[in-house]
């Protein structure tokens, strides 16, 4: 409370109440006409002050910050999250005892006085001397509606918050000014509505409907008169008459206001001595905001929608812009959430990797051919609490979004590869020698006319997982098996830049926003990723080729008054990355991993499906990232901090030697999807076939097709067979023909050693 100033005169509030009073007495404020610069009646310093008719002619009345609601493609809330807990209802919402309750105590002469009360001023005046400090204020509730209209204007900005605050002549005529003019333009009625919906009523409760829930879990409009007197009473000082931390003093507050509205004749005396019988009656509803609120798990899911309206120039040409619409609140944001799928997610990964495992696991599932963002889920949950284990770091998300560097994807980026090499013509059942061990071949031709080249003197080299993995490969049985010396000879055979050219169409990149490298080595998958980016770069694939940007976003209302108007959001944006006939095959390609390959144990039975999976090196994360035509899904598993790897380790209660993409992530994948496909339609794949690779003669298999070939000849009959390839390769398998040949016709010098021509004729 203010106190006098230390040499014994008035403090700056008595000297405003002096002034005011003044100038009411002159009728200068009565007839509504410019009141007399402060500096004629020696009251301010110079400039420390403007004159009455100097304030702009209009209040900048900023829209009040209200909750915001975040829903889940049916409707169905994810969460609240809001910078001031405040829900704005309409005066015929709010109970006629809290209207009652809180003229009573605050303004009672309300509905008589302008927006300065005479009598008021004339009191508070002469209590003020007798007492020698301000005892007793005389600002009316408009003043007081004006007052907090500044301080939301101000933000959570504390030098903004303390000069709407300060006690100042010059915040005082400001706020005479603006009251005139309110009064003159809304009305008692409106001005009550907006001061009950603008005031702070502690415990983070801005506004009487919060303020009713917080306190009493129902709404404003059911107060009876005891609840209202407390609310009415806790508004002079929320932290002195907190009824949650001192019941005592909430009480004698309450039993004031009660007293009061008998006093006025609100209440009969009757009444007000029931009511001053009757306990507190406090409900509490505890406040609960942000993502931490989020149901089924969707913390992250709810914190990346943030992210989104943040980030994305939609919503605000400057990040500042965006994050004034964001704060300011009031806003229902429909998402792109499917609760099944989210809720299915998150059983899933709760099944198989505990929250206190050394090593976690993030997945995600988006919607084919429309990039929309069905579920995200991680097996550590959303929170500040490290003790518990919690974080607030989304695993399943790109770095500028709320997540980490990413991860390496291993295996699960050789698809891509393949697509990549089928879209330059390489047939589907092309054959390498695919050793179990190996040097990178060089040179391999990269972007902007580059080359790379390993090392003569200490060449870098690759393996495959099991040394029984020794060639000759076709496609499909190297993709069913994952083999690595077959992906490198192909990424070595096509070059680099087709490859990161095919990864940018279908929005494959890396997690921490630099350019993928140009080695041959990130065809097995040495550049990390997120799981979010990996499964919408495997519906790619789902819808036949056509990639689409991810969305979290439906639609934003934003409440403005008693109005609501739509936002616009951000659209995803559909291109065609390959060819149908190149994704077909890939699909085909894929079905046979989950058929009878590494990812047997994500097959979803009668439901067609296709994936790959993936281990990285030292088995630091592993993956599995598959499809259905409706639906794409990643899985990750593995340490976030890089440093345990997954061998001899014990995840979600069960050991294991060694962790392979298809023996965790797989079935977590396959629980998830199972789940999340529940009573959606089986859609089938766009069948192809896959000729099986003939002729898997010895060699490295280099590319060799009806054009020129790179190093040897150009094959029997324009490439119908595969041409020399100086040095061993397999060539093109032979087309399956239409005439018979005789038994040994075509046949490539074998030599006993791999090192043979290669199909060439005789």
């Amino acid at each position: 409370m203010p106190k006098k100033s230390p040499g014994g005169g008035l403090s700056p509030a008595q000297q405003a109440a002096k002034f005011l009073g003044v100038s009411v007495l002159a009728g200068a404020v009565l007839a509504g006409i410019a009141l007399p610069a402060v500096g004629a009646l020696g009251l301010a310093a110079k400039g420390s002050v403007e004159s009455f008719d100097e304030l702009p002619a209009n209040m900048k009345t900023p829209p009040l910050s209200q909750r915001t609601t975040i829903l889940d493609a049916d409707g169905g809330q994810i969460a609240t999250v809001y910078s001031r807990d405040r829900t704005v209802v309409a005066l015929k919402d709010v109970s006629p005892y809290m209207q009652k309750a809180i003229v009573a105590i605050e303004d009672s002469r309300f509905y008589q006085h302008g927006a300065v009360d005479l009598k008021g001023v004339l009191r508070a005046l002469n209590k003020n001397a007798r007492s020698g400090e301000v005892s007793q204020g005389a600002s009316t509730l408009t003043q007081q509606y004006v007052k907090n209209v500044f301080v939301e204007e101000a933000g959570d900005d504390p030098t903004k918050v303390a000069q709407a605050t300060q006690q100042t002549i010059g915040r005082k005529i400001r706020e005479l000014k603006y009251a005139i003019q309110v009064e003159e333009e809304l009305g008692k009625k409106k001005i009550l509505e907006n001061y009950l919906n603008i005031t702070f009523f502690g415990q983070q409760a801005y506004g009487v409907e919060a303020a009713a829930q917080r306190y009493f879990s129902k709404s404003a409009k059911d107060l009876n008169i005891q609840e209202s007197a407390l609310l009415a009473g806790i508004v002079q000082s929320p932290s002195r008459y907190d009824p949650v931390n001192d019941e005592a003093e909430a009480t004698k507050r309450r039993n004031i206001v009660l007293q009061r509205m008998a006093a006025v004749g609100d209440i009969s005396r009757a009444q007000a001595a029931d009511a001053m019988k009757a306990p507190l009656g406090l409900k509490v509803s505890k406040p609960r905001n942000g993502c931490i609120t989020a149901v089924k798990g969707a913390g992250f899911f709810c914190d990346y929608v943030r992210e989104v309206f943040l980030n994305d120039k939609v919503f605000g040409k400057t990040k500042e812009a965006r994050a004034k619409v964001w704060n300011q609140g009031g806003l229902t944001i429909r998402t792109t959430m499917d609760a099944a799928a989210q809720d299915s997610a998150q059983r899933s990964i709760k099944d198989h990797v505990y929250k206190s495992d050394e090593v976690a696991t993030a997945a995600s599932i988006v919607q084919p051919g429309t990039g929309k963002i069905l579920a995200m889920g991680q097996s550590r949950p959303y929170g500040v609490d490290i003790k518990e284990g919690e974080t607030t770091l989304n695993l399943s998300v790109n770095d500028d979004m709320g997540g980490g560097m990413g991860y390496q994807p291993g295996s699960t980026f050789k698809p891509i590869v393949a697509a990549a090499a089928l879209e330059d013509g390489m047939p589907a059942n092309k054959v390498y020698s695919s050793p179990y061990q190996m040097a990178y071949p060089s040179p391999v031709s990269a972007c902007d006319s580059k080359t790379w080249r390993n090392s003569r003197s200490d060449p870098a080299k690759l393996e495959n997982e099991n040394s029984s993995e020794v060639g000759p490969y076709d496609m499909k049985e190297a993709t069913a098996k994952s083999v690595n010396t077959y992906y490198v000879q192909m990424i070595s055979d096509i070059g680099i830049c087709p490859v990161t050219t095919m990864a940018k169409k279908m929005g494959v990149e890396r997690a921490d926003g630099r350019k993928m490298d140009q080695a041959p080595s990130i065809a097995l998958g040495t550049q990390e990723m997120s799981p979010l980016t990996m499964a919408n770069g495997y519906a790619t694939f789902a819808s036949r080729g056509m990639y689409c940007t991810p969305i979290a976003i439906e639609s934003v209302g934003q409440r403005v008054g008693d109005k609501t108007k739509s936002l616009q959001v951000p659209k995803s944006t559909c291109s065609r990355a390959m060819s149908e006939k190149t994704a077909d095959t890939i699909n085909a390609l894929l079905k046979g991993v989950v058929e009878d390959g590494t990812g047997s144990k994500a097959g979803l039975g009668s439901r067609p499906s296709a994936g790959k999976t993936g281990t990285t090196d030292e088995r630091y994360a592993a993956w599995f990232v598959g499809y259905t035509p409706n639906m794409a899904g990643a899985v990750w598993v593995g340490d976030p901090a890089h440093k345990r790897k997954m061998s001899g380790i014990t995840i979600g209660g069960r050991s294991y030697g060694k962790v392979f993409g298809g023996e965790v992530p797989g079935p977590i994948w396959r629980d998830m999807m199972s789940g999340a496909l529940e009573g959606k339609p089986v859609e089938q794949f766009n069948d192809i076939h896959i000729p099986d690779g003939r002729d898997k003669g010895r060699g490295d298999g280099n590319r060799d097709d009806d054009r020129d070939d790179d190093n040897g000849n150009g094959g029997f009959i324009g490439g119908l067979v595969g041409g020399n390839n100086n040095g061993g390769g397999g060539g093109e398998p032979f087309p399956t023909p239409s005439f018979s040949l005789p038994e040994g016709f075509f046949r490539g010098q074998d030599n006993g050693g791999g090192n043979g021509n290669g199909g060439r004729f005789g």
